[in-house]
């Protein structure tokens, strides 16, 4: 093999294996699960005891606080899961009974519509506790600059998603190009 081939073989073999750096990055998305885990778990023991004294409004707004944490804890599991999956090693998980069915189905692509999903939803849980804090506390002034740049960044974040989800439909009903397609036969058609 000449000099140049093999130097191009390592560069490429080195940068595939580069991809392990990420490995770290993802243990360290798991700690953080744990984390979130530990301030999920203060919350509930933190409200629990006021459960019976609770307002309706209150009880709704612990709710809202508890399944904004569980949304950002999946969130990190599939970018977690997926993320190393997708970018740096398959899970050799086959003889696992409870593999989650969606690991095997999504891809960059999917990964990118829930991540955005995801978040929309916990921008949509802000506003609402927000506009429900404002119900509830009617001496406390309304920042209404600050309600109009929440409102605006999920505005955005809400467009942004539907603009992605457009993308990513018409990139799977694209036709291919005749030049070089390939037929069903696996043959090129030139």
């Amino acid at each position: 093999m000449p000099a140049k081939l093999r130097i191009e073989h390592v560069l490429e073999r080195t940068i595939f294996a580069l991809r392990w750096l990420m490995a770290p990055v993802y243990l360290g998305l798991g700690l953080t699960i744990g984390l979130l885990m530990v301030v999920f778990l203060r919350e509930l023991v933190h409200y629990l005891p006021q459960a019976m004294e609770m307002s309706a409004e209150t009880a709704i707004l612990t709710a809202l606080t508890l399944i904004d944490l569980c949304l950002v804890g999946n969130l990190m599991v599939i970018v977690l899961m997926s993320g190393y999956e997708n970018f740096v090693s398959k899970f050799d998980l086959d003889s696992v009974a409870d593999r989650p069915a969606w690991l095997d189905k999504i891809d960059f692509s999917g990964l990118k519509i829930k991540l955005l999903g995801s978040i929309v939803a916990i921008s949509a849980i802000h506003l609402l506790k927000l506009f429900m804090e404002i119900s509830k506390e009617k001496d406390t002034p309304v920042d209404a600059e600050q309600i109009r740049w929440l409102l605006a960044i999920h505005a955005v974040l809400v467009v942004s998603g539907l603009l992605l989800a457009g993308m990513d439909w018409l990139k799977e009903r694209a036709v291919p190009a005749h030049h070089g397609a390939i037929t069903k036969s696996g043959a090129s058609d030139h």
